[in-house]
């Protein structure tokens, strides 16, 4: 039989999560992100630090449904949610004085997701 879907449990986990909420709370993001969480990991976002830099504002609140890496220098503080983050990206985030949070956060935090943007 074919596989389909992620096999890591967590990840699986999250995804459940995020569909559940998407409907109980009828928030958009949450759906979108569990969709893009379901690709494989070859199709999933991977984006660098510079990317986030060029594109984000002081004090912006951004999703990356996939991995953060640390190529680049990131010149603001901001909230990161992203499930995962490089050693050295986790490195450069703390020394700009950002924040890296995991997915997980996201959902468990009353957030509307008006003000969030999704990067990669």
């Amino acid at each position: 039989m074919k596989r389909t879907g992620p096999t890591n449990e967590n990840l699986r986990s999250l995804i459940i999560d995020l569909k559940r909420l998407a409907i109980e709370k009828e928030i958009k993001l949450f759906k979108r992100l569990a969709t893009e969480l379901e690709k494989s990991t070859r199709n999933r976002r991977v984006v660098n630090l510079s990317r986030i830099s060029r594109y984000t504002q002081e004090n912006d609140v951004i999703v990356v449904p996939g991995k953060v890496l640390g190529t680049g220098l990131l010149n603001h503080s901001l909230t990161i949610y992203a499930y995962k983050y490089s050693d050295g990206a986790l490195e450069k985030i703390n020394n700009a004085k950002a924040r890296a949070n995991k997915i997980n956060d996201l959902i468990k935090e009353e957030i509307k997701g008006k003000k969030i943007k999704i990067i990669g």
